[in-house]
């Protein structure tokens, strides 16, 4: 059973958090779905990450090609993924469920920490997936570096 990791982005932004989160993935060998709630906001994100990333390439695709089963890293909002990914990343209060992280190697749940909704919907998930027994760490960069601040 895979652990949840909960990412409270107070520093910086989304389209600069995920591509390092994702190339550790990616380092440990895991194929990636990133799970999203918006069509619209899962294309800005898939330009971000064609755009921006700083320390090389990053191998992805939006759901709905026709190589979506060989993508390393899959931007989609179904809860099956096509390329049977080992690791979730869920962002913009996207659905995980505990009998899923079971199934899973790693799940990380990326939220906003300056918005309200996004900060009550995580603290719900954790509630949510360690109720049922689920491993969780939330990690903060509130210092300006990714430190554990709980764990259960």
């Amino acid at each position: 059973m895979g652990a949840a990791y909960f990412y409270h982005l107070t520093q910086k932004p989304l389209e600069a958090t995920l591509p390092m989160l994702l190339g550790k993935a990616l380092g440990a060998g895991w194929r990636v779905a990133v799970r999203g709630t918006d069509a619209a906001r899962m294309e800005w994100l898939d330009q971000k990450l064609w755009l921006g990333a700083e320390e090389g390439f990053l191998p992805h695709g939006l759901a709905g090609g026709a190589h979506d089963a060989a993508q390393p890293v899959l931007l989609t909002m179904a809860p099956e993924a096509a390329n049977d990914p080992q690791c979730v990343m869920t962002v913009d209060g996207a659905e995980i469920t505990p009998d899923e992280l079971q199934q899973l190697e790693r799940v990380c749940i990326l939220f906003d920490g300056n918005d309200p909704v996004a900060v009550d919907k995580a603290r719900s998930q954790w509630r949510s997936l360690t109720g049922a027994g689920c491993s969780a760490q939330y990690w903060s960069e509130e210092s300006g570096r990714w430190e554990k601040k709980a764990e259960a």
